[in-house]
């Protein structure tokens, strides 16, 4: 006969029979999405246009465009533009990785305050979860995964290249990145105040992408405007990946009997 769970057990999320260090390179992945703020800074100093660059009125995309001279109305030359598009590439592939080998499972209970993760035993199930948290967490993964997918096309095809893919690639990132951070914020909602951080930007960047497509983009700081999608999407898998790896990091110490 088994043995009743000691109190202390409940406490306890066993998560799948695969190494601790699979989450904790997915979690580090979503971390790296952070490069993109210095890349950015990095391109933006290198910025040869006639106009010094303003983030509050320049296309993000500008800064990857290959070619000098006019763009839509606008005079882009942006010498670094490989450094721009290789850290879009980075970015999306940070996210897909992390959407790849973090499991439902872990972003389940990864914020549950007072719970330890734990590694189950070979065999073991993994860590219990309602039908609804596991599907939202699958479809945040999805989402994730998407978003992740887009931005590497907006590196890939930059925006002077001819092709409609880098709009399809943009669209992709903001609508798909926004709604992964807002069911992931939602799940965590009463499990971490970290919850209400990753659905608020989550909140912001969509708030900001139905402004962008009812506008056309025909305001007047389209820069901002542009920012106030994509930076939170950015901020907020960097702090999913910060939630997951502290718990993760916290399951791999080696338990300790009180004294």
């Amino acid at each position: 006969m088994t043995a009743p769970a000691s109190p202390a057990s409940k406490n306890i999320i066993y998560l799948p029979d695969v190494p601790a260090t699979r989450f904790y390179a997915g979690a580090l992945a979503l971390l790296s999405v952070l490069q993109y703020f210095v890349a950015e800074a990095a391109v933006i100093g290198a910025w040869a246009g006639s106009a010094p660059y303003s983030r509050r009125t320049g296309y993000i995309s500008d800064l990857g465009a290959n070619g000098c001279g006019a763009f839509d109305g606008r005079d882009v030359c942006s010498p670094a533009h490989l450094l721009m598009n290789s850290s879009f590439m980075v970015q999306g592939v940070g996210m897909m990785v992390g959407a790849l080998l973090l499991s439902s499972a872990l972003l389940c209970t990864a914020a549950r305050p007072g719970a330890r993760l734990a590694l189950a035993p070979a065999g073991g199930a993994p860590a219990p979860a309602g039908l609804a948290p596991r599907a939202a967490a699958i479809i945040a993964r999805t989402f994730t995964a998407l978003a992740g997918a887009g931005t590497v096309l907006v590196g890939l095809v930059p925006e002077d290249a001819g092709s409609g893919w880098h709009m399809v690639g943009a669209v992709a990132y903001f609508a798909a990145g926004a709604v992964a951070l807002m069911i992931l914020g939602g799940l965590w909602l009463r499990q971490s105040p970290l919850g209400w951080f990753i659905l608020a930007c989550g909140v912001v960047s969509f708030g900001a992408l139905i402004t962008g497509g009812v506008t056309g983009m025909a305001v007047p700081e389209p820069g901002s405007l542009e920012r106030l999608m994509g930076y939170p999407i950015t901020i907020g898998m960097a702090a999913v990946g910060l939630v997951v790896a502290q718990r993760v990091r916290t399951a791999r110490r080696p338990n300790r009997s009180p004294a």
